[in-house]
């Protein structure tokens, strides 16, 4: 049993992570490759740097793209200059062979039931959850 976990592949070839936090970041990070969600994870540490990552992916020829094209973001809300909510207005111009292809996920510290109202009401996110991530939130993601 143990080493049919080991060869078990990933759901996803790619996520990422957008957190001011880098500790959440690193916990993060361990969570999703550990729990085999995915095979590689893009760390940004702000909105703007993910948001430039992918409106690069834009420019790129349509064969690359898919490659490194995330299928999910976790999201942190509450984030310094730019928060999660500016990004999901940013995210939502891009073009539709972007945002089609990408689930959001927020993950959030916070408390306040309007975040989680204002943030579900984005076509694009498919989930709210609560720091820290863990291996069972990410069981029923597809």
């Amino acid at each position: 049993m143990f080493s049919s976990d080991k060869t078990k592949s990933s759901k996803h070839k790619v996520v990422m992570l957008v957190d001011d936090n880098k500790i959440d970041n690193f916990v993060n990070e361990k969570v999703v490759i550990n729990s085999k969600f995915t095979e590689n994870v893009f760390v940004h540490t702000n909105a703007q740097s993910a948001l430039e990552f992918l409106k690069n992916l834009e420019t790129l020829r349509s064969d690359s793209a898919p490659s490194i094209l995330p299928s999910y973001i976790f999201l942190d809300i509450n984030m310094p200059i730019s928060d999660g909510y500016y990004f999901l207005e940013e995210f939502n111009r891009l073009s539709d062979a972007i945002t089609s292809k990408i689930k959001i996920v927020m993950l959030t510290s916070s408390l306040n039931p309007d975040d989680e109202r204002k943030s579900i009401s984005y076509k694009s996110v498919v989930s709210y959850l609560s720091k820290p991530l863990t291996a069972d939130s990410l069981i029923n993601m597809n």
